[in-house]
């Protein structure tokens, strides 16, 4: 039996066989706990702790769409089975999540399919986006229909013209809800835009991306000592002491996404054939930004919130920003930066505190003791995440993914790899 890599205490780890070893088994272990989420009468089973389903939980936008994402990266890889991952995922967004009567994708959908919750938000319809562009990018036949009629839907009902990013949130027939605008939904936004640019080949996907970083990042950023607040009025000034879900809208600034934001920078600055040095620039400013206000150098783990001025409003540690942390340093050091101890401090954290090598996946968050929480989450939320932490680590490029993993596939990939998904061989769908 082959014995399980561990993230190592200190030396030289970033590149190394035994680095490219670990992150394919923690692959291995989430795409075999995720590919049991199937559901045969509709999209995916939110999963307990252990995988089992949640009974009755709906099926949120986001999530249906993030498993088609890693699901075709699955697919991309060579994972039997994952094509019928992505395919039950994309019947469940034409025919479960789109709205046949008003247009556009609904949030949540029940058990058996009946509507949960109708609303049509822009966090979702940029998830839906990246589905379909990813899901293109895997070959998938229904691919190009969703890509057009999603991005129809932008078009005509959350893109902001006069100031070229996204609205916020409808009821299911349009009416507006609220003035809300945020930071998030336009983050993903530009990554559903980056995604779309690669699939596509269309570079107004990759102006629209810039956009949205020009007005966040060069604009908000720099004003702000390079912290991001989350939260805008409709005539997008700050508005520093809203706060709604905590989940979606916590109060203050967020590290994680700052550092999502710093590996989606390198992405765009790759796709654009590296002419700008602005954006390598920014990327870094952002990165060490939220590495100094996010970095919980007492007990490990990434502070979730702060405030304009740096001081911590939330000391919840979740999975996602280590994940995102991961990507950030990984896309910095194919850039040339020196952050590899960064790197395995991060690693070393995600695997002392998050990851779940008994069950496979990573445990949504933890409390001041460093034990399993469910206060904000139920189960483990979804693969999304935890998976790109595993993957593009080991991709050498800093955009074209798709291509990286088709020849990962045909390179071949070690025997702890196993290349195929359970639920595939044993459910009928």
């Amino acid at each position: 039996m082959t014995r399980p890599e561990q993230v190592p205490t200190s030396g030289p780890w970033w590149g190394t066989e035994a680095h490219r070893r670990y992150l394919l088994q923690d692959a291995a272990r989430q795409f075999r706990f995720f590919g049991e989420s199937l559901d045969p009468a509709g999209g995916f089973h939110a999963q307990d702790v252990t995988g089992a389903p949640i009974p009755g939980a709906p099926r949120e936008l986001h999530a249906t769409t993030r498993m088609v994402h890693s699901f075709a990266l699955a697919h991309l890889l060579g994972i039997r089975g994952a094509d019928r991952m992505v395919d039950h995922g994309m019947r469940a967004l034409w025919e479960l999540h789109r709205d046949r009567t008003h247009g556009g994708y609904m949030w949540s959908f029940a058990p058996g399919g009946m509507v949960a919750d109708g609303q049509k938000l822009a966090y979702g319809h940029a998830f839906v986006l990246l589905a379909a562009a990813s899901a293109k990018q895997a070959g998938h036949p229904d691919a190009d229909r969703l890509l057009a009629d999603i991005c129809e839907v932008i078009e005509a009902r959350f893109w902001d013209h006069d100031n070229a990013r996204m609205t916020e949130e409808y009821a299911r027939d349009w009416r507006r809800i609220s003035d809300y605008r945020g930071m998030n939904a336009n983050m993903h936004m530009s990554e559903a835009l980056l995604a779309a640019a690669e699939a596509t080949g269309d570079q107004a996907f990759l102006r629209r991306a810039r956009g949205i970083f020009d007005f966040f990042i060069g604009r908000i950023g720099a004003a702000h000592d390079w912290r991001l607040p989350e939260h805008y009025t409709e005539g997008w000034r700050i508005d520093p002491a809203y706060e709604g879900n905590p989940m979606f809208r916590p109060r203050g600034t967020t590290p994680g996404h700052s550092f999502e934001l710093a590996r989606l920078l390198l992405q765009a600055w790759d796709l654009d054939g590296r002419r700008d040095a602005t954006l390598p620039d920014w990327a870094g400013r952002l990165y060490q930004r939220a590495l100094a206000d996010g970095w919980d150098k007492a007990r490990g783990g990434i502070l979730y919130t702060v405030d304009l001025d740096g001081q911590p409003l939330r000391r919840d540690r979740y999975w996602w920003p280590v994940t995102e942390a991961i990507g950030a340093s990984a896309a910095l050091l194919k850039a040339g930066e020196d952050v590899a101890g960064d790197y395995l401090m991060f690693w070393q954290a995600a695997e002392r505190l998050f990851i779940d090598a008994r069950h496979g996946g990573w445990i949504p968050e933890i409390d001041e003791d460093d034990r399993p929480l469910g206060r904000q989450f139920a189960g483990k939320p979804d693969i999304y995440h935890s998976i790109q932490a595993a993957l593009l680590p080991l991709l050498p490029g800093l955009s074209g993914a798709a291509d990286e993993l088709r020849a990962m596939r045909a390179s071949g990939l070690p025997d702890l790899f196993d290349p195929q998904l359970k639920s595939a061989r044993e459910t009928p769908n």
